[in-house]
């Protein structure tokens, strides 16, 4: 239990760190416990309205000969956001000599309106980015650069790039469910493409086409002058910088240099070294590309995807933040159970042969409306009708279809009070499956009293077309009903999935 003479014994702390400061009575370790002390509010308060007239006692510490001293009282002025903190914090990071201390000064200027600060800043980044960097100093060059960057681009933002290159030769890599990515291969007129691990690789002089497929899950571009790179950061970035990347970033966009990029890393490192790998690779790559190519880990226009391999080297790719996919533009809402835009696209692709034109077509889980949709556009439907128990769903579907144009009537409301004038010709839908407080034995009962609903609101010879999690379920229920399975598609194997095609 807390006493008032313990409070009181913690409130003067502030001030006793204070005096010894003044007393010159372990600095440092004075200064550090004070950053430590103001994370609770109102303590913060209370060194706030002790330094308000007395803000030199901080000031006065950027000039100790002590580096940690320098670096924990910048921080700290920076923490405090004093308004006459900021010149002084300026001035003296461009006294400061030792490389560990400037990224501090920098970071504590990031607390403040700095705007009339950027003409400097923008000096010291251009001469920064001209430093000869040795093993000893790229280190700390690096933090400055990105400490630099980050302020200079939260305050101007990032150029915005237009890609005009949809005519420009482009390898492409289309990343594409493995088992089909047969659907999206068929789609492509380009002579010069193949089907390989991930996906479909092809080259082609008309990316329009590329973009109106709506099987790949993402658009990626191969390197002119490099496929893979060695797993060490400053080799990777050199071997990137003589590539040629910045050729094809120019080619492909209207706008001149600098472009701004971030680093994915997909390997077996651990977290703390793919962070490191990461950080030191992106300040390298900007040095070697003189900040033609800017490191931005928030706002950028290029993503460089480096994937190792089974020999432990890099495939290097790149993807395009600047071409706006608009495949499914339609689709501005969703909520935790919908299921991707993509994968509703595949499915339509492969179970078209055995949807009926001009059909009356029934989901009765249907979520913001996508599998309805994508149905839709494949094969055009009479008359579509969507049903879900969730508000929110059924309200996002309707949003989701007006952007798409289409119409499609949504009911809120459990499927299983569901009555209609008319039958339906076709149910296709994305069964729920087991998460949250829903146990499989509940899904479970939910398939047995499915398939009995779904024959009293289908015609005679009606077509089931289910993605789920629960084959055994489906196929037991189906049987017990006199519901045949006439094709089942496997999507993912390690989750359990599949594509089923039932008719009555």
């Amino acid at each position: 239990m807390t006493t008032t003479a313990d409070s009181e014994m913690e409130a003067s702390m502030i001030q006793t760190l204070l005096n010894n400061i003044k007393n010159s009575i372990d600095i440092r370790q004075s200064v550090s416990a004070l950053r430590q002390e103001i994370k609770d509010d109102d303590k913060f308060n209370e060194l706030f309205d002790a330094l308000f007239d007395d803000g030199r006692l901080l000031i006065d510490l950027l000039k100790s000969d002590d580096p940690k001293t320098r670096k924990n009282a910048a921080l700290l002025m920076g923490e405090l956001e004093m308004d006459d903190f900021l010149l002084p914090l300026y001035e003296a990071y461009e006294k400061e000599t030792t490389l560990f201390v400037r990224g501090s000064y920098l970071t504590a200027i990031g607390h403040y309106d700095y705007e009339e600060l950027l003409p400097g800043l923008h000096r010291h980044l251009d001469e920064l980015a001209r430093k000869p960097v040795t093993d000893e100093n790229r280190k700390h060059i690096n933090e400055e650069l990105r400490a630099l960057n980050k302020l200079i681009i939260d305050d101007e933002g990032a150029d915005n790039h237009t890609f005009i290159g949809y005519n420009n030769i482009h390898d492409c890599i289309l990343i594409t469910n493995r088992i089909y990515a047969g659907i999206t291969y068929d789609q492509i007129t380009a002579p010069k493409k193949e089907i390989f691990t991930a996906g479909v690789r092809v080259t082609t002089a008309d990316l329009s086409e590329i973009l109106s497929i709506r099987t790949y899950k993402e658009l990626l571009f191969s390197i002119s002058g490099i496929q893979t790179c060695d797993m060490d950061a400053i080799t990777a970035a050199r071997m990137i910088a003589d590539s040629h990347l910045l050729d094809s970033l120019r080619c492909d966009h209207l706008e001149d240099e600098p472009f701004y990029f971030r680093i994915e890393l997909k390997s077996s490192l651990e977290p703390d070294k793919k962070s490191t790998f990461v950080k030191k690779m992106s300040a390298e790559l900007e040095r070697l590309t003189r900040r033609r190519l800017i490191n931005s880990p928030s706002d950028y226009e290029i993503e460089l995807r480096l994937i190792e391999n089974k020999t432990g080297r890099l495939n290097v790719l790149v993807k395009y933040n600047t071409i706006n996919d608009t495949r499914f533009a339609y689709r501005k809402e969703s909520v935790a159970a919908s299921i991707k835009p993509v994968n509703a696209a595949l499915f339509v692709e492969l179970a078209k042969d055995y949807m009926i034109p001009d059909a009356q077509v029934l989901d009765p889980f249907c979520g913001v409306g996508t599998m309805l949709i994508e149905r839709q556009m494949k094969v055009k439907a009479n008359t579509s009708y969507g049903i879900d128990i969730y508000e929110p769903a059924i309200t996002a579907a309707e949003h989701n279809t007006a952007n798409a144009d289409q119409i499609i009537h949504y009911i809120n409301k459990d499927f299983f009070d569901f009555e209609h004038d008319y039958l339906f010709d076709e149910i296709f839908t994305n069964m729920p499956f087991a998460s949250g407080h829903t146990t499989e034995e509940d899904i479970y009962n939910l398939y047995e009293k499915f398939f009995a609903k779904a024959k009293s609101v289908m015609k005679e010879h009606g077509t089931i077309i289910m993605y789920t999690h629960n084959l055994q379920f489906a196929n037991e229920f189906a049987q017990k009903n006199n519901v045949k399975l006439i094709k089942n598609f496997e999507i993912l194997k390690h989750l359990g999935t599949n594509l089923a095609i039932y008719k009555l």
